[in-house]
């Protein structure tokens, strides 16, 4: 069911919410729905990914458990044509879990149980970060300089990177978090300025989820975690940029 709204042309986000369990999804897209987004329900895994290509929505709420196939397959099929922005809803507590979910395209995770103002708070975050389709604008800036770290290239107008010229595909999530390291390369970031520079200040939720992405983007450079050439682990502190 699809709820309309009559929101200002800023609050016409249009959001899936995917949960088996209906009285939940309808709560929470009716909430949703009041605060002045356009908001669609799912109930299973093939019609989330049926509902994804047709609403074209700028941000999922997707549960892990799902019929037909669970929320991480829908991830995995639903990032083959689509960069919104996907926040996982799980009522595993395990680590194994969330993990897995980040690792197919997920942007973040919320665990249940969760208060519809919790979800209004992280869907309203993440609608404030540029769209990956939307390059940077940088004030009193027509062209930024490729940067360069080894055979790492980082084109941010144009949000592309390439190791040794063959292409790497990143998340919406992954590039943000490159953007910041290399922006500022000789600078160690914590995982809470990663977050507040990435999600937003007022972003909630496990500092950890910083690692878990991160560990992403080091798979995809082919860099390893022991001997880091582009993103170096600073013990007790956070991360920096290495050289290449």
């Amino acid at each position: 069911m699809e709820t309309p709204h009559t929101g200002s042309p800023a609050d016409r986000a249009r959001v899936l919410v995917v949960d088996d369990e209906r009285d939940i999804a309808e709560m929470v897209s009716d909430y949703i729905g009041r605060a002045g987004y356009v908001t669609l329900e799912a109930y299973t895994g093939p019609d989330a990914v049926s509902a994804a290509r047709e609403f074209d929505p700028d941000v999922i709420m997707l549960d892990l458990g799902l019929p037909g196939f669970d929320g991480v397959e829908v991830c995995r099929q639903i990032r083959m044509f689509s960069d919104c922005y996907i926040l996982m809803l799980t009522a595993r507590a395990d680590e194994v879990a969330r993990v897995v979910g980040l690792s197919v395209g997920a942007d973040d995770y919320i665990t249940k149980p969760f208060s519809t103002n919790e979800v209004l708070a992280r869907i309203q975050a993440v609608l404030r970060r540029p769209r990956r389709t939307e390059p940077h604008v940088r004030p009193s800036v027509v062209e930024e300089p490729a940067r360069v770290f080894g055979d790492l290239r980082i084109e941010v107008p144009g949000r592309e990177v390439t190791v040794a010229g063959t292409p790497v595909p990143l998340t919406r999530t992954e590039f943000d978090l490159l953007d910041a390291l290399s922006g500022r390369p000789k600078l160690v970031f914590t995982r809470r300025a990663l977050i507040d520079e990435v999600w937003d200040t007022g972003w909630m939720g496990d500092e950890h989820v910083v690692d878990v992405h991160i560990g992403h983007i080091r798979g995809k450079l082919g860099d390893d975690a022991n001997s880091a050439k582009y993103i170096e682990t600073i013990r007790s502190v956070g991360y920096r940029m290495g050289k290449g």
